[in-house]
């Protein structure tokens, strides 16, 4: 078992003695550190108990160096400029105004310190007041992440040859093997078709491009600045890529869509079904992945403006069903007991095999799975979050149609697998939808409805994180009970009488109107939440407490010692902490225990791009994780029925 990180260490060392940001955001990244050099970064985060100084190399944006130190700023571009979210205000220091800058505030807010904190450089002291988060994004493309040495497999040697004599015929191989002696490699065919030509062409001058201990080309002149590779995070309903340089280590794209995969079904058993009836669904499955790969690469390529040549490898986090479907692989033993993968570890394939057209030796490392309902995508997040050297008891759980749930101390890991359901994707829910525009995301209920949409559009429908908020709000103020029943109507009027006439039915089924367009459009026109949803919902979290509550008690803990609890993936990023503790989604803690940890899967992925060390800890991590099956136990179904009310 590798030791914790040092927290106070916040950069990756990198070749050459370079320094540059760690990949992704990192929540446990914590404590400020001393450095030659650099400045303080004192952050008053609203929310937070007390304010936060850290020390930041000079130049590192505001957004970067909140983000490291697990404060989110909001913005729903990345921290590129371009959405103008991410609005602190400098209350001491000097930062200048920029041509954004000048766009998002008035001159009255400018001269007040107002500035958008992805452009805002700390290049002295600073202190910045950051306001809370009012928006979410639709789909996490960043997420909690911890610092990597850069040593990515892939790597550029520029060298000078000797021109062949008569005195001198060794091989063109053996010529450049000579010349990166330190590297014992093997050539693959592509390589040698190309050395001839481009040798004698570029005057024997060239960049020899190796891919772990495999010579994949050799380029005229010197391309060692022009390294890329792209992280997939390949999800059942959302894919999302990141363009790495991988000479500096920095994201230079990100982009997501939905997995075109979404007409076989919104969840794996669906598509595995669709293999069962359908011979011919295996390869439009494999298809519609590899399109959306593929799309997604052209998309990052073309925003960051790399040829995709330049791209030598892709590293792909998704679980079990994907990962086979993906490869083509019959996906029909992981939906059926005793349900069985193809095998844990993928070999590394080419890109090409996954259907993308980058340069053409480019290879695929595809991260293992823990089982068939336990896969890659946990394995990344996993790594990300350094659950196997964090030494605190951290509960992980990524929220979706299929829950898994992961708990650790560092020493011992246990995880597991819970069918949700797919109320948190909208699904089952008689005014449901995606996270997409339309969509209400938060609610609150005071004086009226308060309803978040994403958007900023008229409410079209309900998202997950916008149903577990309704529920939440609709318990706390006692007009759903701790059984998930609406209460009678007469109770209602007492309760909360200015909220009561949204209490009606349709057909002979009660609901809550959230939205009404006009104050004549009949109920069932209406946005609202059936009982039936509620119950759906109860369904959803008593399936995923039971997961984490047989966790505990298999770890012989008690809930109350979870120091940190991680809610993954994208709707993990945008559920209200506050919500799932009042539902039973999650333990009842503290909220600031309760970490948003986005898209970790992704962040995972990146990691092994960047480094062949963390890329052998994803596979050591198959013999660190303890997998607990929930369904051959005995006490599964009474502990599910325990779970199924609301906490009091």
């Amino acid at each position: 078992m590798t030791s914790p990180p040092d927290p106070s260490v916040l950069d990756i060392v990198g070749r050459e003695g370079l320094i540059v940001p760690p990949v992704g955001t990192s929540a446990d990244a914590g404590a400020s550190h001393d450095g030659s050099g650099r400045v303080a970064l004192t952050l008053n985060a609203a929310g937070a108990p007390a304010p936060r100084t850290v020390r930041v190399p000079p130049g590192v944006t505001v957004f970067d160096g909140a983000s490291w130190n697990g404060i989110a700023i909001d913005s729903t571009c990345g921290g590129h400029g371009t959405c103008k979210k991410c609005k602190v205000q400098i209350t001491s220091g000097s930062v200048p105004v920029s041509r954004l800058d000048a766009r998002a505030f008035t001159a009255d807010q400018l001269r007040d310190g107002w500035r958008l904190a992805c452009l805002a450089q700390a290049t002295a002291d600073l202190t910045v007041d950051v306001p809370p988060l009012v928006t979410r994004p639709k789909a996490a493309t960043v997420g909690v992440g911890r610092q990597v040495i850069l040593r990515p497999a892939v790597q550029k040697r520029y060298v000078e040859l000797d021109e062949p004599t008569l005195a001198d015929q060794r091989t063109d191989l053996e010529r450049v093997l000579d010349a990166v002696d330190d590297l014992s490699l093997t050539a693959d065919l592509y390589a040698l078709r190309r050395l001839p030509r481009v040798l004698r062409e570029a005057d024997f001058k060239v960049t020899a491009v190796v891919v772990d201990e495999t010579l994949i080309d050799v380029e005229a002149g010197d391309t060692r600045e022009r390294e890329f590779g792209i992280a997939y995070d390949l999800g059942t309903t959302t894919v999302v890529a990141t363009l790495l340089d991988l000479s500096t280590g920095t994201p230079v794209a990100v982009r997501s869509r939905l997995n075109k995969q979404q007409p076989f079904g919104g969840d794996v058993i669906t598509r595995i079904s669709a293999t069962m009836l359908d011979p011919a669904a295996l390869g439009r499955l494999t298809t519609a992945a590899h399109e959306t790969l593929a799309e997604l690469a052209g998309e990052v390529c073309d925003e960051g403006g790399v040829d995709a040549g330049e791209v030598y490898e892709v590293a792909l986090a998704g679980n079990a069903t994907m990962t086979a479907l993906a490869l083509g692989i019959d996906p029909e033993p992981l939906g059926v007991a005793p349900f069985v993968m193809s095998c844990a570890i993928p070999p590394v394939v080419l890109a090409s095999d996954l259907g993308v057209a980058l340069h053409p030796a480019a290879r695929a490392t595809i991260f293992p799975s823990l089982g068939a309902y336990v896969g890659g995508d946990i394995v990344a997040g996993v790594l990300a979050t350094g659950m196997d050297r964090d030494k605190r008891m951290r509960l992980f759980i990524d929220v979706g149609t299929n829950c898994e749930i992961v708990l650790g101390d560092g020493d011992r890991i246990l995880s597991t697998a819970a069918p949700a359901g797919p109320a948190f994707e909208g699904g089952a829910i008689r005014c449901g939808m995606r996270a997409a525009d339309g969509a209400i995301e938060t609610v609150k209920l005071g004086d009226d409805v308060e309803l978040g949409v994403i958007g900023d559009i008229a409410p079209a429908g309900l998202c997950g994180s916008g149903l577990v908020d309704a529920v939440a709000e609709l318990v706390r103020i006692g007009l759903v009970d701790a059984s998930g029943r609406y209460v009678p109507e007469v109770d209602a009027a007492s309760i909360a009488p200015h909220l009561a006439d949204r209490l009606t039915a349709v057909g002979q089924e009660r609901v809550f109107v959230l939205h009404r367009p006009t104050p004549d459009t009949p109920v069932e026109e209406t946005v609202y939440l059936s009982q039936r949803d509620i119950r759906e919902l109860q369904f959803a979290k008593a399936a995923i407490a039971t997961g984490w509550s047989l966790l505990v008690e298999e770890f012989g803990v008690a809930p109350s010692e979870i120091q940190q609890v991680l809610l993954a993936g994208s709707f993990g990023s945008y559920l209200s902490p506050a919500a799932a503790v009042r539902i039973g989604l999650v333990p009842k803690l503290p909220v600031l225990r309760i970490v948003s940890a986005g898209n970790v899967a992704g962040e995972g992925a990146k990691m092994a791009l960047l480094s062949r060390r963390e890329r052998e800890g994803a596979a050591a991590l198959l013999e660190e994780v303890r997998y607990v099956e929930l369904s051959d136990r005995a006490d599964f179904n009474d502990k599910f029925v325990d779970q199924l009310a609301f906490p009091g």
